[in-house]
């Protein structure tokens, strides 16, 4: 397997798990090729939370400055 194919399989994978669009599977790697719709899990999902435009603290350590990786936003949360 080279570096294309490899990359390719990754790309397929994170699709996969990321569901933003459906995934074809690798014709070199599996034999075959094809189309699955995967769903997307609630875990990547995350909530609207309304804030000041001022508002620049983090929600869940105020001492921090937000730096929006979105943790406080998500379900796991």
């Amino acid at each position: 397997m080279n570096d294309d194919e490899l990359r390719q399989l990754i790309r397929a994978a994170i699709q996969k798990h990321t569901g933003s669009e459906p995934v074809e599977a690798s014709s070199v790697a599996s034999g075959f090729s094809r189309t699955v719709p995967v769903p997307v899990s609630i875990s990547f999902g995350q909530y609207h939370l309304e804030r000041a435009p001022d508002d620049t603290s983090c929600l869940i350590e105020p001492a921090v400055q937000c730096n929006h990786c979105g943790f406080c936003k998500c379900h796991g949360h």
